[in-house]
């Protein structure tokens, strides 16, 4: 869906982007990742056509990015952009109309998306009456309103309390399994690991690491696991592991272990089961918080 490519963006003295190159999988979500300062929304602004690369190309399905593809695109900004003053019907037909839409199907889609995220009421309100989570609601069918091959999310939970996160969390989803692409930028890794099919990490202008979720974080495990058992056990250093942590409990105890070198979670067991009673035994995969802070922390 969009190949970038050796994209380099200078403001002034300052590098926002230094020969960064992603591919994004038509029909995947892409997470866009990085701490703040990292290249993330110049990115994103150079996709959208805001601002354009001092060198480097973006392809979109194929074809070398241009003001035709602005209509296939929804963007949804970290910073907000509605009217405050205008009537939340009227400024949503308007901006459907700027990516295409003719006035009649833009008033039925938007009633649509009122009824499904409880908005039906909302029609004559205006921006400065909504709280910032109202807003974000407002904001997101504007993104969404004209169907786009290509969606763009900066931070699309901010200002939403658990139960309306989850409603826009099912309903990016359901874009998705319809066929749309979307990119996701934010710093909620758990999010991450919940949506994203593949991510690419920027710092300091460069791209540190990218790939799909579940294969970055494979390749980051490193032998540890949790253990829960019934039983007493003794730790004298004899033990075909290290141990990290140790949660005594009134029934069982809980530990989290790595394995010394050479040795297998199997050889563990075989060390155990004479002495306690294993109820659980689970592999402990480092988050893509975790990978997030390493990767970042090697890169300064």
């Amino acid at each position: 869906m969009l190949s970038i490519r050796n994209i380099v963006k200078q403001y002034a003295g300052h590098r926002a982007l230094d020969d960064v190159s992603l591919e994004v999988e038509k029909g995947k979500i892409f997470g866009l990742l990085g701490p703040n300062g990292a290249g993330k929304t110049s990115l994103i602004r150079i996709i959208n056509q805001i601002t354009a690369p001092d060198s480097g190309e973006v392809y979109f399905n194929g074809e070398k990015l241009n003001q035709s593809h602005i209509e296939r695109i929804g963007y949804l900004p970290e910073e907000r952009g509605l009217y405050k003053k205008m009537e939340i019907g009227e400024q949503l037909v308007y901006l459907a109309r700027l990516k295409g839409l003719d006035k009649a199907d833009a008033e039925k889609r938007i009633k649509t998306w009122f009824e499904k995220l409880g908005m039906s009421d909302w029609w004559g309100k205006k921006i400065e009456e909504l709280s910032k989570g109202m807003q974000q609601k407002v904001q997101f069918v504007s993104t969404v309103l004209h169907d786009p091959e290509l969606i763009i999310l900066d931070e699309p939970f901010s200002g939403f309390d658990p139960v309306n996160a989850e409603i826009i969390k099912d309903e990016i989803l359901e874009l998705n399994r319809k066929g749309a692409t979307i990119i996701f930028s934010t710093h909620r890794m758990e999010s991450v690991e919940e949506l994203c099919d593949s991510i690419a990490l920027i710092n300091l202008s460069h791209k540190i690491l990218d790939g799909p979720v579940k294969q970055i974080r494979n390749s980051y495990r490193n032998n540890t696991y949790k253990i829960e058992f019934s039983g007493k056990l003794v730790f004298d250093g004899t033990e075909p592991f290290d141990l990290l942590h140790h949660i005594p409990g009134a029934e069982t105890d809980l530990i989290q272990i790595k394995l010394k070198e050479n040795y297998t979670v199997n050889e563990v067991l075989q060390y155990l089961i004479p002495k306690v009673s294993i109820n659980k035994l689970e592999e402990v995969i480092p988050t893509m918080n975790e990978i997030f802070i390493q990767k970042v922390n090697q890169n300064r």
